[in-house]
């Protein structure tokens, strides 16, 4: 396979409803090595203000791709002058903004083998609020490569959020059992999927079978090697949860 170091952006028709609650004040990454990507022209009567909440590894430069906006205007309106000032839970007003994008940026290497799937097993939460709860247990902030949210914590049903130790290109810490922190790309769905009434949202599928197939792809993972916490050998957890649609979701991945 031909290694090539892209990022994937497709259009997630759907903004954030709401600011994330409190914020950290961990500093944010403020370099991002990856290329930028042809978008169409989005329609003005598509685009609207709106407030964001910075998360753990975003950049300004991935909020402008994720807006379809100038960094130069988000920097401009927000009065800001160093990037390196832009924390974790920083709300920045981003002008002009089209549809959110899934920007999910491709790094060459051979280290990934597996892709592993989580649930949170909580009823909301978002890659601060993980990052939050991580750092107290004294590890590198939130232990997941990408979490795919439920539409709360003031983030939209199904939007994927890249953490730093994707970006990063970090091992893990989300699975401990057969080595899979250091081979494994974790994936995080917000919920309880144990819990009686509590089901993926479709959009939360779709988003995680575009991004399962997009990480398969590039780096020839196969499909025996993506699967549930739970079913990691020496893995002794029920994780994604015991109503987690398995059968729907590889009749979708496919081969």
């Amino acid at each position: 396979m031909s290694f090539k170091y892209r990022v994937i952006a497709v259009t997630f028709y759907a903004v954030l409803a709401a600011f994330l609650s409190s914020c950290a004040s961990t500093h944010a990454p403020t370099t991002d090595t990856g290329s930028t990507y042809d978008v169409s022209s989005v329609p003005a009567h598509m685009r609207s203000g709106l407030y964001h909440s910075v998360a753990p590894g975003e950049t300004l430069w991935r909020i402008a791709k994720m807006y379809d906006v100038d960094v130069r205007t988000i920097k401009r309106v927000n009065h800001i002058r160093d990037v390196r000032d832009i924390d974790i839970g920083t709300r920045l007003y981003i002008p002009g903004a089209a549809p959110m994008k899934h920007v999910i940026t491709l790094y060459p290497s051979r280290k990934w083998k597996y892709i592993i799937i989580h649930h949170s097993a909580t009823d909301y939460g978002s890659a601060q609020e993980f990052n939050k709860v991580h750092l107290k247990k004294g590890w590198q902030g939130v232990g997941y490569h990408f979490i795919i949210d439920n539409g709360t914590c003031g983030k939209a049903d199904g939007q994927i959020e890249t953490t730093h130790r994707w970006i990063n290109q970090m091992d893990g810490a989300h699975c401990k059992a057969d080595g899979m922190n250091e081979k494994g790309i974790g994936v995080c769905l917000v919920g309880n999927f144990s819990k009686r009434g509590v089901s993926v949202s479709q959009k939360q599928m779709n988003s995680l079978v575009y991004l399962v197939r997009t990480m398969r792809d590039y780096y020839d993972i196969p499909n025996r090697n993506i699967m549930g916490h739970g079913q990691v050998p020496g893995a002794k957890t029920e994780c994604p949860g015991t109503r987690f649609p398995w059968k729907s979701f590889r009749a979708r991945l496919g081969s």
